[in-house]
């Protein structure tokens, strides 16, 4: 491949394409639309962790072992769990975060590396560059799975924990005509697995007629074949779609499996709708900082009064 058929990006490329971002932020601010600091500050997050993950991806493709590729295919899923129940989701059960991070590990990394092994036939199958790098892209196929396994989760189990919550009597009289807790769960489990799974459903429906896929166009920049690219969108989007489903159906199971225990009532108690202890403690510490702040600065004023006497004569007070 000649070197000028890649494409080669620099962070004044970074900066012009972070202008349309700043541009929807100014509109945002002059209609009062309240969404322009959330873009902005997304877009600085995706600034600095696909930079921090270009680093780590280095050292990976450096050190050529496969105890490093297993390394950061932990850690994605780990951040991913932590990304699910920290900050996307609203509401929380008991236990939940083990829960996920072990869907995010079955779904994922089976499906990853059967895909790597099997269906693209790399040899070896935890070799970094080809485990990471497949069909001259630069994207890590866990990670990808990753992403839209969280979109998946985090859909079924909002669906699920507010149909406990809103729609509790109807769960509850399904219970006292002896259904089970398997039988009386079975629809909301039904409906938040529409839910979840409709988003990539519907972009299977429409890829390649509407919308050209990320994958695919990354991989014609990259100087791939038109059919080979294409050929590799279709296992990726197949392999997103199993692991987004896997991985909303186990969370699905464990969390109807704890708010309705084994005696057939619903657990409001293992239920949280508050922020997340992370955040509640950060509050807590800023708030505390803030009054120590204010506090001392009432008692120096308080100790020199005369200054603030004589700020209010020059002031006209």
């Amino acid at each position: 491949m000649d070197e000028g058929s890649n494409t080669h990006l620099t962070w004044s490329s970074i900066a012009l394409a972070f202008s349309f971002i700043a541009f929807d932020a100014i509109i945002s601010f002059a209609f009062g639309l309240k969404i322009g600091t959330s873009l902005v500050t997304s877009a600085v997050r995706c600034v600095i962790q696909l930079g921090l993950m270009a680093l780590v991806l280095r050292s990976v493709f450096e050190a050529q072992n496969p105890w490093a590729v297993a390394g950061i295919a932990c850690l994605l899923n780990l951040l991913g769990a932590f990304e699910t129940v920290v900050n996307r989701s609203s509401k929380r059960y008991t236990n939940m975060f083990p829960a996920v991070l072990l869907a995010m590990l079955v779904s994922t990394l089976p499906i990853s590396l059967i895909t790597t092994r099997f269906v693209m036939s790399v040899e070896p199958f935890w070799q970094p560059e080809q485990y990471m790098r497949t069909t001259s892209t630069a994207v890590p196929i866990v990670g990808m799975l990753a992403g839209s396994t969280i979109s998946g989760m985090v859909v079924a189990l909002t669906s699920i924990l507010r149909e406990l919550q809103e729609n509790r009597d109807k769960v509850e009289t399904y219970l006292a005509f002896g259904a089970s807790r398997i039988e009386a769960s079975i629809p909301i489990a039904q409906q938040a697995l529409l839910i979840a799974l409709t988003p990539v459903v519907n972009q299977m429906s429409v890829i390649g007629i509407i919308a050209i896929p990320g994958m695919m166009t990354g991989a014609l920049l990259g100087g791939s074949s038109v059919d080979q690219a294409a050929k590799l969108q279709m296992v990726i989007m197949f392999c997103i779609s199993a692991s987004t489903a896997l991985g909303s159906i186990i969370t699905t199971v464990i969390c109807l499996g704890v708010v309705i225990d084994s005696q057939h009532r619903i657990r409001d108690d293992r239920i949280d709708s508050r922020q997340h202890l992370i955040w509640r403690t950060r509050d807590k510490i800023v708030s505390g900082v803030l009054a120590g702040v204010s506090g001392f600065w009432s008692k120096l004023w308080k100790r020199h009064p005369e200054g603030g006497e004589e700020h209010s004569r020059l002031l006209g007070n």
